[in-house]
Formats: structure tokens, sequence, C-alpha cells
């Protein structure tokens, strides 16, 4: 069976099973050609139906002659006669073929020509539409033949003709239109296929040796078929072994015969490819000398031909202009003139191992000096050559100048330890200066050295907010700044983005460092004129000396970059000293990230949630839910602590949707407590990593949904750094959060650097007052200037202000005073579990089913 492609062998909706099989097993055959095949098979199958009825009648002893004629037929099959110098071949199964035919008529012999067919067939073709056609061809094919046969035998017998040479006459004619009826059978096939007609002359062409061994097998079926006639069926028995071996030696003979023709052919060929390759190699060895020569003349790289001795025998074009020498100049001079002193030994030693023999080659690289005096790198390399002809082999030396290769190496170096943009030592230059630097140190105590980690509050919000082309202005003008103020011995390196590192080798390091430390504050705070804009910004710097005793550089870096993060924490724009006590924060802080990442899969961690009010009346509009972490067992951990963890370790994602997933369903609870709390509302704080998560928008649907809440009842906050940071990446986001109806708020108000432009486009619906100046308001003070201005610029905006941080009733009544519309503090209320929540709400009820009107202004003391 012929493989088939995917195509035809998958089904296909709307395709019949009879299509389906059709595609599998006649995929080339048209519809004329499948009619074709279908009406030989059928016709084939009812030909053999019908001789099989023929012979049910036919007595025992007939049924063993035409089933051991079959047999032999189809043994025969296997073993095909090749016709020596042809591609024809015939099977000796013809024989018996016709031997059945003439001792029982047409229908055994269509039994043994459909068996011997379908072995043919199957040893010829892996296609079952051929294994199934070509019996059913021969069944229809003998059985004409053989018809015609019988009646020709009658007719002949009836007026007295049939004798042995009729017989045999008959028998060979009926042979040959067997193999004609069969041929023409077979040929339709592919001519329908290719939708051509059937011509004579093509037809013709397939007799011959074919049709001959035919006829001859009809020949030798007759005079067996007269043998049997008048000696029985012993003899043809005997003589059926004698002619199994005279067809058994002729096909050995004409396999003999074709392995020797094969031999011959082959010595012959064998004879010609030695001649040609004798001549080819003649031919390769001129050419080669030529090319040699033409190669040695022409090579843009120097080529000498030198003796044992040292002396230049010949050279070329290339090596005199490489050596500085005229064309007509002589070269008999030793090579080793033009060798830099140097380097004389370095090329003496491996050729005096060429001279005895210890090896056949070489290269080396070493320095030549021109005529004028100049010295160029070059590589050598020296091999034997042995030239046709002449009296002694000399060394061939081919010199290449690779002043440009070292240059190139050399800019090589420069990248791969120099950082691209500033030109300064990259992180893997600065830790070979930290080996050496741990390494002097540890062979003269009384040396010392330390590093300064750099690292720039606030650069990503240049980056962010004017480019990075801009950034990258910057920090090339950083790095110079820091250049400047450094010793010429000091090593300053960009260990990558914003930081930068700095090494410095002094007996009290320590107090050079902090010395640096404070110059370099006091410089970086003076801004820089970048792209037409002056920016200021702050470095954070962390030190650490080698007093600690630092046998690795990536320790000295870890401490650095430690104390670095300490002076962050501390405020940012200040420098910090590493101390041992560092570690334990830092082990602290790497334990806290486990537990944490533990207690949000575990779901240990709660919300609190803190009571907002509306300052005009006091009435109670919403909470604030607020992460809180108690640990089994170092008590109640800070959000100030946990959140900056989780941020760094990226638990911000599972940390939000529990606050989401929790606050919301209260919500829900106690919205469903009165028709009075029906409006209130939840503020959640969403973080940075929040706004660039790309499911950051169906992560509050979900909330939403799984609450059944109303989605104007949610409000985000979004502190004010967060959201200009990211706001060209976060607005598609906002945009549709708002349109769902999401409430959004500026949180920490004040402290960052939105732009008014920005901040009356954005979807925003208010904006949260950072306390630090609800906490420093006096009356008449600066800060209750700020905040009555920013009152007003929300009013102005068409939005709401919060003020958080409330913790003076003196605080609270100015607030109220200028019109702030909400508020949240300690005077108010503290962040309440939420069953503390409940209660509230249910005195809230209580009273005002009572006719009274609760407010915050009551101040319950429950609450504080």
């Amino acid at each position: 069976m012929t493989p088939t492609t995917p195509a035809a062998t998958e089904p296909t909706p709307g395709v019949s099973a009879w299509l389906r099989l059709h595609r599998a097993f006649m995929p080339d055959y048209n519809g004329k050609a499948t009619a074709y095949w279908w009406s030989v098979v059928l016709l084939g199958g009812f030909t053999l139906f019908v001789s099989l009825k023929t012979l049910a009648a036919a007595p025992a002893t007939a049924w063993w002659q035409i089933a051991a004629g079959t047999a032999i037929a189809m043994l025969a099959g296997f073993f095909p006669v090749r016709i020596p110098r042809s591609k024809n071949s015939f099977a000796a199964g013809e024989v018996f073929i016709f031997l059945v035919l003439l001792m029982h008529g047409p229908a055994a012999a269509t039994l043994a020509a459909a068996g011997e067919a379908a072995v043919s067939s199957w040893r010829t073709s892996r296609r079952w539409t051929s294994r199934i056609v070509s019996p059913a061809m021969a069944a229809v094919a003998m059985f004409a033949a053989g018809s015609l046969l019988q009646a020709a035998l009658g007719v002949l017998q009836a007026h007295g003709l049939l004798s042995d040479a009729t017989l045999m006459v008959v028998a060979m004619g009926v042979a040959l239109l067997y193999f004609a009826l069969n041929t023409v059978l077979a040929t339709a096939v592919p001519l329908l296929k290719r939708n051509e007609r059937l011509r004579v002359s093509a037809l013709a062409g397939n007799f011959g040796w074919i049709g001959i061994a035919f006829a001859g097998s009809a020949s030798v079926a007759a005079l067996l078929f007269m043998t049997y006639q008048r000696s029985g069926i012993g003899v043809l028995m005997a003589a059926a072994p004698l002619l199994a071996m005279l067809l058994a030696t002729l096909h050995l003979f004409f396999r003999q015969q074709e392995s020797d023709e094969l031999v011959r052919l082959s010595r012959i060929e064998t004879s010609e490819r030695e001649a040609e390759q004798a001549a080819r190699h003649v031919r390769e060895l001129e050419a080669s000398e030529r090319r040699f020569h033409s190669a040695f003349t022409h090579a843009s790289i120097g080529m000498t031909l030198v003796s044992f001795d040292g002396r230049i025998v010949q050279a070329n074009l290339a090596l005199r202009t490489l050596l500085g020498l005229g064309v007509a100049e002589p070269t008999q001079r030793d090579f080793s003139e033009f060798v830099s002193a140097e380097d004389a030994a370095l090329l003496e030693q491996p050729l005096a191992r060429v001279r005895a023999g210890e090896i056949e080659s070489f290269a080396i690289e070493l320095r030549v000096r021109q005529a004028g005096g100049a010295v160029v790198p070059v590589a050598v390399h020296c091999s034997f050559f042995s030239e046709p002809g002449a009296a002694a082999p000399c060394l061939i030396l081919q010199v290449q100048d690779v002043s440009a290769r070292r240059r190139a190496e050399a800019g090589l170096q420069h990248l791969a330890f120099h950082d691209s943009l500033t030109g300064l030592p990259n992180r893997r230059r600065f830790h070979q200066h930290l080996v050496r630097a741990i390494e002097r140190v540890g062979s003269t105590p009384r040396l010392q050295f330390g590093v300064l980690f750099l690292d720039f509050d606030r650069f990503k919000l240049i980056n962010d907010s004017m480019g990075h082309t801009v950034g990258d202005d910057f920090l090339v003008r950083v790095a110079r700044r820091i250049q400047d103020s450094v010793r010429p011995g000091d090593i300053v390196a960009r260990l990558g983005g914003d930081e930068f590192a700095i090494l410095a080798e002094d007996s009290d390091c320590e107090h050079y460092c902090t010395h640096l430390a404070e110059r370099l504050l006091d410089v970086l705070r003076k801004p820089f004129a970048v792209a037409g804009t002056e920016i200021t910004t702050s470095a954070s710097i962390g030190i650490t000396i080698s007093t600690a005793g630092y046998a690795r550089p990536e320790d000295v870096l870890r401490d650095a970059d430690t104390a670095m993060y300490k002076a962050k924490a501390a405020g940012k724009a200040r420098y910090a000293l590493f101390d041992v006590g560092l570690h334990a924060e830092v082990s602290q802080r790497v334990r806290l990230e486990g537990d944490l990442r533990r207690a949000l899969a575990a779901g240990q961690l709660s919300v609190a949630y803190q009571p907002l009010y509306r300052l005009a009346d006091g009435q109670l509009s919403g909470f604030e839910a607020l992460a809180r972490w108690n640990h089994p067992e170092l008590g109640v951990i800070s959000p100030l602590t946990f959140i900056p963890i989780a941020e760094e370790a990226g638990l911000m994602v599972p940390l939000s949707d529990f606050v989401l997933g929790r606050a919301c369903g209260r919500l829900k609870e106690w919205q469903r407590l009165g028709a009075g709390f029906a409006e209130l509302t939840m503020q959640i704080n969403i973080s940075g990593n929040d706004i660039a998560h790309s499911g950051f928008v169906p992560r509050i649907t979900r909330a939403i949904v799984e609450a059944r809440l109303q989605p104007q009842h949610l409000i985000l906050e979004l502190t004010e750094n967060i959201l200009m940071a990211r706001l060209e990446s976060a607005l598609p986001a906002l945009i549709e959060l708002q349109r769902l109806g999401v409430g959004l708020s500026v949180d920490d108000f004040g402290t960052g650097y939105s732009s008014l432009a920005h901040l009356s486009s954005l979807p925003i619906d208010s904006l949260k007052l950072d306390r630090s100046f609800v906490q420093k308001m006096q009356v008449g003070s600066k800060e209750a200037a700020v905040v009555r201005a920013v009152v007003q610029l929300g009013k102005s905006l068409g939005k709401s202000v919060i003020a958080e941080g409330i913790e003076t009733p003196s605080q609270l009544d100015q607030l109220r005073d200028m019109g702030c519309d909400v508020g949240q503090g300690y005077v108010l209320s503290r962040p309440l579990p939420a069953e503390l929540v409940t209660t509230l709400l249910e005195r809230i009820a209580a009273k005002t089913s009572r006719g009274f009107q609760n407010t915050a202004f009551d101040r319950p003391v429950l609450f504080h």
C-alpha cells in the first residue's frame, strides 16, 4: 500500500466514508480509472466464481492435479528468470498454467493464472489496488484465451485436423493471446489515469523477449501434455522436477552471466578511472605548482623561502613592503636581522627544533623592525617546503602584519571591562581592582581600602518622565562629576543602571571615605543642566571598610550595597557605614520575606478598616482597608516593614488580591446592615507592581463580581509618585477602570512631582492630602496655607479632597472650616478590626432608629 498524505487519511466533516476510502487507497485515480478498476475487479471475481462452479463437479484426482499445478505456478512466481542484457524477465509458472489449461480446461487455468498473478503483484508492488486488480486481470485474460483454446481444439478435432503439431501451434498462439490480453488490461490503468489513448505501436513494444518466453512456455506445456497423454501422470510427475531443475539451472546461468558482465564492466571502469586519475594527478601537480608560484608572488601577506641556516632565498612583494625593502633590493640576508632584538630568542628556539626534526611547523607572534626603524607586530607561521627539482628542502615563512588585530583586541578589551556609556570601568573590571586591593591589604596590614556604593534617588522617575536619552545624558554628567571629586588614584566604576562604586585606598580609609561621601552629597545636590532642563537629584551612599576582613570582592559589594539601603531607609540623600549589625537586619529581612510568603499562602494576614467621615456633617462615608500581619513569633509586624518586603519579593500581587477580596466582601456585608449604609465606600491602596501587572483590571473586576459589589463603592488609591512614574503605561488601565465605575484617588498628594496639566486630565476622582501637611498644620502656618491651596485646587478641578492623619480637634476644625470634604485619623477613629466595625455600624443603626444623629464629632471612646 502506498503511503498517503495526512490530508488523505484524516476524516473531513461532511465527506462520506466511501470518498474517504477512495482518497486513502486510490488518491491518483480519476473517475475513468476508478470505474475501469472496479469493472475489471468485478469481472475477474465473476470469472473466478464461474470457474469454481464449473470445477465443483470435477473428481478429487483432478482437484489434486489442479491444486498442484496452481501451487507450482505460484511458487515459480517468486523466482522470475531475468533475461541477460535485457530489462525483461519471465516466471516459469506460465508453463504449469498452460499445462493445467491443456489438462483440465480454462476454468482450472483461470485459478492457476490468478494465483500466479497474485504472487507476482505481491512481490513487485506495495499498492493494494495493484495487488487486487492483477489477479482479476489474469483471470479474465486466461478465461478468455483458455475458452478460445478449448473451442479451437474442438473444431480441429471435429474436422480431424488435431495433431501434436497443431496442438503445439494452437497452444503457442493462445499463449500469445493471453499475454496480449493481460498486457492490454494492465496498460489501460495508467493510460486512463493520464487521460491518454491506447496506441498499438506502444503496445507492440512490449512484445519481444516476453512474448517469445510465453510462446516457449506454451510449447513446453504442450510437450508435457502430449507426454502425459501417452504415458500417464507418472511420467509427468517425473518430468516436473527435471523441468524445475532446468529452469533453476537457466536462472543460475543467467545470473552468472549477469555477474560476469558486471565484473567485466567494473574492470573496464576501474581501468578507465585509474587512467583518468593518473592523468588528473599530473594535471593537478602542474596546476598546483602554477598556483603556488602565483599565490607566493601575489599573496597579500608576506611569504619567504628560508634555507635551514636562516638565509632568505626568495621573498614576495608583500614581505618586501612589510620590511620596508625596495623591489630591486637584494634579500640574501639572514631573516633574524629583521627580528626585534627582544624577540630574537623567541624565534630561534622553535627554528632549532625544526632543524633537529622535533617538530615540522610552528606559529608564533613577534615584532619585526622595518628598514626605517619602525617596529611592527607580526604573526609568523613556519613549515617545511620541498620544491620538485630542488637540491635541498627549505622552510617557508608566512609573515602577517597583526597591528590592526592588536588594536582591535585592545578595543575589545576596553569594551569588555568598561561601561560603553560613561567610559568608566564596569562591574567586571571593578571586581578585578577589588581582588588586587584585597591581596594588597592581606600582604600589607597597615593598608586599608574602602568602597562607596552610590545609588541615585528617583533616577527611574527621570527616565520615565523625560526619556532614556535624557537619562543617559544625566548618567554621563553624573559620572564626570564623581570623577572630578575623587583623587587620581581612586577607582570610579559604573556597576549598572544608576549604581556607581568608588574604590579608595588609604591608611585611614574610614576618615577619607566619610569625608568623600559628604563631598559627593554636596556636589550631587547641585542641579544638572540636561537637554535644556535643570535636574536636581540626590544619592544614597553605602560605605564599607576593609577592616571587616574581606576575602572575596562579592562580600565587599554586598556589604556596601546593604549600607546603601540603610541610607535609603533613613531618608535618602545621605550616607551610612556598614556594621556587623546590618547582617542581622538583612537576615531578619530574609526571614520575614519567607514568613510573609507562607503567611499569604496560608491566609494568616488580616485587614483593619479605618473609618472615613464627611467633615461637613460628621457622617460616616466609608473605610480605608489596611493590611495587618500578626506574626506567630514576632507579634505585630508594622506595614512599614512588611509592605516594602512584599514589593521587593514580588508578593504585592497576591497581597493586593487578598486585601481586595477580603475588603470588598466585608463592605458588602456592612452595606446590608441598614439602608443608611448602602452608599459606604471602601478605599484600597494599590502598588506600582499592581499597575504594571497585565491582569490588573481583570483582578479588580473579579473582586467586585465575587463580592457582588457596585463598582462605584470601590476606590483605589495610588500614590502620586507611582502614578506619575508609570503614567504612560498605567493610563489605559485607569481609563478602563473609570469606565467600569471604580473610583480613583491620588494618595500622599503633595509629596510627589505631578504636573497640574496631567492632574487635570487624569481619570481620578479625589486627592488624598499627605499626613505630613496635616500634622504640622497650625493656624496661620505655611502648612495650613498649603492645605487650603490643595482644597481649593481640588474644588476647581471638580475632585474631592481627603485629609489623612487628623490627630487633634484643632486640625479637625481647621480642615472643616477650609471646606475639606472627607477626613480620617486617630481623632476620629483608629483602624478597627472587622468585628468592631460591625459593632460601630450596629450602634449607628440603633441611634438612627431612635431618632438620634450619630456623627464622628461624638467621638465614642470605644473606637479610640
